[in-house]
């Protein structure tokens, strides 16, 4: 029989709070987290504004060590923190060995690697920071999680671009299924909010550059969208066994119940118009969940506000539920926090977990125009009650043609999870 996973814990860092209830009060509220760029000097980049973690103190979190960590690094270590704590699991000598993490990032540590170009240039080789490596590999922040809470389980690094926060959770259900651990932290952590990095996004035509608003410029589904606005973050949670987690007498707080991961082979920036890769993946974790499509009460989207992908999503979304789509709720959270891209995914994993536990659906802020190719239920501009929410579906695309989609379940759900109780 499979193992049943569930989550006891999370932790997060995003625009919008630094831990789960602040975000979810205002991603209730509707409130965004977009403004302009205080981290650099932004007056020769075309798009100036972004989702920032405002007032963070490394030092005061990590101490000394903060400077051998870059910042991704550093909101993973202090998410992992927080989700233990939440979860109430203490590692012990006993348990450790069967504690991993699997913690991804889509760019990894791009503030150093920017950092430590910028130090060779001005001053020569010789400066360049012995530490550069190990600060700028994305697995950095998995290690410093499992040296920080002496975790000793299986630890990897995922990085599927902007769908790697939800392949995160779906690998680390794996291996606990496997029996490769009995707890898995799995979560991303993304601080890309660097010259370099944005003007890369900016010249692929991927960034929105509506300067004089901020606040409006991510707006999923819009007939006038224009572009991501690009955020940082992080968010891990404690997954384990169900039968471990009953064991210790944890509080669960949703059902992994399914997981799918596909790739497009189309093109490395753009998803196939048609959504094939997203429609396979969506129907790959339907199946794995054992539970009718017309069980799924909300669709967490990926919707990014750029002009493809949103299209593209409708499109696959309705081809998936048929024409039971336009009765689903399907709202992007990243119209408020912008696009957290490797982090994305686990954090829209912690909105899930408590838009089941409340029997709410999340806005989609900023939608005032419909576009005629995205004609679905987008939960426009307030959050809605849903009665008997009991599963969620949650997206995650990203460039290369990554898909990950998880669906989370309600304790004690119907279905394919009677043995799971509240």
């Amino acid at each position: 029989m499979r193992k049943d996973v569930v989550i006891t814990g999370m932790g997060c860092i995003t625009p919008l709070g630094d831990n789960p209830e602040i975000l979810w009060q205002n991603i209730l509220a509707g409130k965004s987290g977009v403004a302009p760029i205080t981290l650099f000097d932004c007056s020769e980049l075309k798009t100036q504004f972004a989702a920032e973690i405002k007032n963070f103190d490394a030092v005061a979190h990590l101490g000394r060590e903060t400077r051998r960590m870059d910042r991704f690094a550093q909101f993973a270590v202090v998410c992992a923190r927080q989700a233990l704590q939440n979860s109430g699991l203490v590692v012990t000598a006993e348990n450790r060995d069967r504690i991993g993490a699997v913690i991804g990032s889509g760019i990894g540590g791009v503030h150093t690697l920017t950092e430590q170009f910028r130090i060779m240039s001005e001053r020569g080789p010789s400066r360049v920071s012995a530490f550069l490596v190990p600060m700028m590999i994305p697995d950095s922040a998995g290690a410093y999680i499992a040296i920080d809470l002496g975790i000793r389980g299986p630890n990897m690094a995922i990085s599927t671009a902007c769908a790697t926060g939800t392949n995160t959770i779906g690998e680390a259900a794996e291996l606990i299924r496997r029996g490769h651990a009995d707890v898995v932290f799995a979560g991303g952590a993304e601080a890309a909010i660097v010259p370099l990095a944005m003007s890369g996004l900016i010249n692929v035509g991927a960034l929105s550059a509506e300067n004089a608003d901020p606040q409006g410029a991510s707006r999923p589904f819009d007939l006038t969208r224009s572009g991501f606005v690009i955020g940082e973050g992080a968010a891990v949670l404690v997954l384990e066994s169900l039968e471990h987690a009953q064991a210790r007498s944890a509080s669960i707080l949703a059902v992994v119940s399914g997981y799918g991961i596909t790739n497009d082979a189309f093109h490395i920036s753009a998803p196939s118009e048609d959504g094939e890769g997203a429609v396979r993946c969506m129907r790959m974790a339907i199946e794995d969940s054992g539970l009718p499509a017309t069980s799924i009460g909300y669709i967490n989207a990926h919707g990014t506000s750029t002009p493809l992908n949103d299209k593209t999503e409708t499109a696959a979304i309705k081809q998936v539920f048929g024409q039971s789509a336009y009765d689903i709720p399907v709202s992007s959270t990243k119209s408020m926090l912008g696009h957290l891209m490797g982090a994305s995914g686990s954090v829209e994993a912690v909105i899930c977990v408590q838009a089941l536990r409340d029997g709410i659906a999340p806005p989609t802020i900023n939608y005032h125009t419909p576009d005629p190719a995205c004609d679905l239920d987008y939960v426009p501009n307030q959050a809605r009650p849903i009665a008997n929410l009991e599963h969620i579906m949650s997206n995650s695309f990203g460039f290369g043609g990554h898909n990950g989609t998880i669906i989370l379940s309600k304790p004690g759900a119907a279905q394919n999870d009677q043995r799971v109780s509240p």
